[in-house]
This record gives structure tokens, C-alpha cells and sequence, in this order.
């Protein structure tokens, strides 16, 4: 019992001395490779920097981790802890192919790459661990056994194929942005849980939350983060108070819903502009018309947030079902956290905009453009910021025209209304859909979320906060 006398001779007391000793011989490397580099800087010597290429190729040897099937696995990849990359899911296979590229910047000669295994368990709150590499970043192609769980009878997990193509740094100066993402620019697309109890579903895209990977963001935003809003009331409820850990609570188990990595999210790379306006086709409507205009960009408009956790581009419709009942749609996407880089909403839009739109024109003939603002109560962000988050998003989607406007600015009012004027008018859109809503018989993502929590985990949570 804790505190009490241990058996020197249990197994338990031995196994958990060797497992000490084994974590004691990496934070030892790890302290020798600090040391090192402490060393080299005392010496008037430079680490060297440089840019990195990684191709992640793909495994074999798996082993079977599921009782039907056999394996859904996925990788964590990190540098360092300091950048990470996480791939898409494989299903049902134990010898995965994924052939993603990883780009990144201004990294120390001297780290190191660890790629953590997973199996992806569709409906379980954790994933399982399948094993890890380790490996520096020295140019190569590497072929590298997969360690698996120290006691496991069979230790070895397979193998892992991955590719690093390695130069000089060509920043003038690389440690001002270490670490710094580079693309390919990669999204992943997370449907509601919602949609897997509902029939007759079509129009998916109320259902779904979009996660992008965009380059660049501490080169415009630098180190520049937009606090929550403490004048506005949501916020409030939110983010102080004595309910608010209560509150917190729902709006996270809410966002690990949506945000879910499952065998069944979509995954994609923008290469071009027609990557990103295919993104903003309409699909089909709900009840299966608007077939015509399934291929066509949707005159909509999004709710977004640029993440300070990991600079990630997450959006939604505005008018997405899984907002019901919850206190702020911003924090949902952010995960409550207390700053975001920047949020708000945003449109894309024809040159001379919807009111002066024709469908008799095919989209690949229209220069598009993105409407993009600070309409956020929760983060309120600084419009001095606008010109940085169009010059940040001019960087990502060469091709596009970007106009960052404030919220309180007549143009965006105009355009915004005339984007939703044409979806009503022309395209079948019905006005409920411009805002959150449910339709009968429809479970809210806020009951789901209500269902999955007990007071336990929120006094657990109060516990930790506290």
C-alpha cells in the first residue's frame, strides 16, 4: 500500500526497478546530449542548423492488435518535442504505407526524431500503444526496428521505413524561428459523432470540422497571442467563475468529439489553389437535392480559430448542428484554451462578389477570393493584426485573393449578407441552416457530451485546475 513496506524480491518491485533504471539511462543520454551542447556553445563553437525533408514510408511486421481485424495504425512524429506531425490512419493493415512528407526548418543538427506507433481503437477514449523509433536527423534512408513495451513477450513491433533529406539552414539566422513547419500544408476533415446515429444524412458538411496545418504562423504573428475576451459575458462563463470548470468541462469533452482521429476522417495535402476551393465545395444538401452544385464552391460562411497550441487552422460552417447549447463556438474549435493566434469568421467569394455572381460561369473561369475577419466575442482579437493574417494566409494560398477586414467594417456586412443572400436564393440552402440548429428527433453533440460526463470528472478536473 502507498507508504507502506515493499517485497525488495516481488516481481512488481523489480520490474518497476529495472523500468527506473531504464528511464534513468535516457534522461542520461539525454543530459550527456545537453551537456554537450552546453559545452560547444562555451567553446565559441556553433551547432550546426539545417532543413529538413521527411519522408515517412511506411511499416511492416505490425503486430495484430485488434480482435476483429487486425491493426488501424497511425504515428506521432516529434523533433525534439518541440514540432510534431501526426500522420493519417491506415485501417485494418499490418504493413501501413503512408508516403507523407514532413518539411521543417532550422532544426539543431544534434536532435533527435522519436515516431510513436499507435493503434487508432474507433469509440475508445485512448488508442494503443504499438511501439517507437528513435533516430537522429542525419541525411538517409533509415530501416528502423520498432521497440515495443519493455515487458511484452515479443518486443520487436516491426519495422519502420522513413527517408530524411538534410541541408545547411539558408535562414540568415536560424535559431530567431527554430522548429519552424514548412508543408506541405496537410488537413484532416472530423465529422460530428452525430452523424454516425443519424439516417438520410447528405449534407455532411454541417457536420464536420476542418483541421489545417498552415505555414509560417510565428513569422507574421511572431509571439503575438490574442487573450480571451474578459468584457464579454460568454467568455465569462467560460473562463472564471465557479461554474466555469463545470462549463470548460463540456465545451472540451465536446471539442474531443469532433476533433476525434478516427479510421474514418478524410485526410488531404494542398498543393495548389484548386486544393484549397475544392475544400469549400458544397456536397450534397440535406435530403439529397443540390446534386448540381455538389462540385461547386458553397457560398458559406466559417467559423475559425488559429490555434496557440499547435498553429492550426480549425473551421466549421457557422451554421454547424454540433454549436447548439454551447456557450461559444470559438472556444469549442479552441479547446477552450485561454489564447488563440487569431479567430473569427471567414467567406470565400467571387471577384466583384455573389451579388454579381452567375452559376452560368464555372468556377474554374472566376478569380476567387477569401473574406476573412476578427469576429470573435471570445478572443476579441486586435484588428491591428488583420494586415499580418493576410499577409499570413497570402503566404499559405498563393493564388487567392485575401481581404482581412474588421468586424464592425461595412464592406465585410455587405458581403457577408450577399454570400448567404446568393446560398438562399440560388443554391437550395435553407435559412435554418445559416445558423446552429437540429431537426426533430436529432441528438445535440451538447447531450452527447452530457451523457459522457459525471460529476467525478469534473471535480477531477476542479482537482487539477486548482
Amino acid at each position: 500500500m502507498p507508504g507502506g513496506l515493499r517485497n525488495p524480491l516481488s516481481v512488481s518491485h523489480i520490474i518497476e526497478q529495472i523500468g527506473d533504471a531504464v528511464h534513468n539511462a535516457k534522461d542520461s543520454a539525454h543530459h550527456k546530449k545537453s551537456s554537450l551542447t552546453k559545452k560547444m556553445a562555451e567553446l565559441g563553437l556553433t551547432i550546426p542548423y539545417v532543413d529538413l525533408t521527411i519522408q515517412f514510408i511506411g511499416a511492416s511486421g505490425i503486430p495484430k492488435m485488434d480482435v476483429v481485424g487486425t491493426a488501424d495504425p497511425y504515428f506521432v512524429a516529434k523533433i525534439d518535442d518541440q514540432i510534431s506531425f501526426v500522420s493519417s490512419v491506415q485501417q485494418n493493415t499490418l504493413s501501413p504505407v503512408w508516403n507523407e512528407i514532413w518539411r521543417v526548418k532550422n532544426v539543431p543538427a544534434t536532435a533527435d526524431l522519436v515516431i510513436t506507433v499507435m493503434d487508432k481503437d474507433d469509440g475508445s477514449i485512448t488508442d494503443d500503444f504499438i511501439g517507437k523509433v528513435t533516430s537522429s536527423v542525419a541525411a538517409g534512408a533509415k530501416e528502423i526496428e520498432i521497440e515495443g513495451p519493455l515487458f511484452k513477450l515479443r518486443s520487436s513491433r516491426g519495422t519502420f521505413w522513413f527517408k530524411i533529406e538534410s541541408t545547411s539552414a539558408v535562414d540568415q539566422d536560424p535559431t530567431t524561428f527554430p522548429y519552424l513547419f514548412n508543408g506541405p500544408i496537410r488537413f484532416s476533415r472530423h465529422y460530428s459523432p452525430a452523424v454516425g446515429a443519424l439516417t438520410n444524412l447528405n449534407n455532411a458538411r454541417l457536420y464536420s470540422t476542418w483541421k489545417m496545418y498552415i505555414m509560417g504562423v510565428p513569422l507574421f504573428f511572431g509571439d503575438v497571442h490574442q487573450h480571451w475576451n474578459r468584457d464579454y459575458k460568454a467568455a465569462q462563463s467560460i473562463f472564471q467563475g465557479p461554474t466555469s470548470i463545470a462549463v470548460r468541462s463540456g465545451i472540451q469533452a465536446g471539442h474531443r468529439m469532433l476533433y476525434a482521429r478516427t479510421s474514418t476522417n478524410g485526410f488531404g495535402v494542398i498543393n495548389n489553389m484548386a486544393d484549397i476551393m475544392a475544400l469549400l465545395h458544397s456536397g450534397a444538401n440535406r435530403g439529397g437535392d443540390g446534386g448540381a452544385f455538389a462540385h461547386r464552391v458553397k457560398p458559406a460562411v466559417y467559423t475559425y480559430i488559429i490555434s496557440s497550441e499547435d498553429d492550426s487552422w480549425r473551421f466549421s460552417e457557422t451554421g454547424a448542428a454540433f454549436f447548439v447549447d454551447f456557450a461559444s463556438k470559438h472556444a469549442l474549435h479552441s479547446n477552450c484554451c485561454e489564447t488563440v493566434r487569431y479567430s473569427g469568421e471567414f467567406h470565400p467569394r467571387p471577384e466583384g462578389g455573389w451579388q454579381n455572381f452567375s452559376d452560368d460561369i464555372a468556377d474554374e473561369a472566376v478569380k476567387w477570393e477569401l473574406v476573412i475577419d476578427n469576429n470573435s466575442g471570445t478572443y476579441a482579437p486586435d484588428k491591428k493584426m488583420l494586415p499580418k493574417l493576410k499577409a499570413l494566409l497570402e503566404y499559405n494560398f498563393p493564388g487567392i485573393a485575401i481581404f482581412a477586414l474588421d468586424h464592425g467594417d461595412e464592406e465585410l456586412t455587405k458581403s457577408r449578407e450577399a454570400c448567404r443572400e446568393y446560398a438562399l436564393k440560388y443554391r437550395g440552402v435553407k435559412q435554418d441552416e445559416l445558423q446552429p440548429h437540429t431537426h426533430e428527433g436529432e441528438e445535440t453533440l451538447s447531450h452527447q457530451v452530457a451523457a459522457s460526463l459525471n460529476p467525478a470528472t469534473i471535480e477531477e478536473q476542479r482537482s487539477s485546475s486548482g
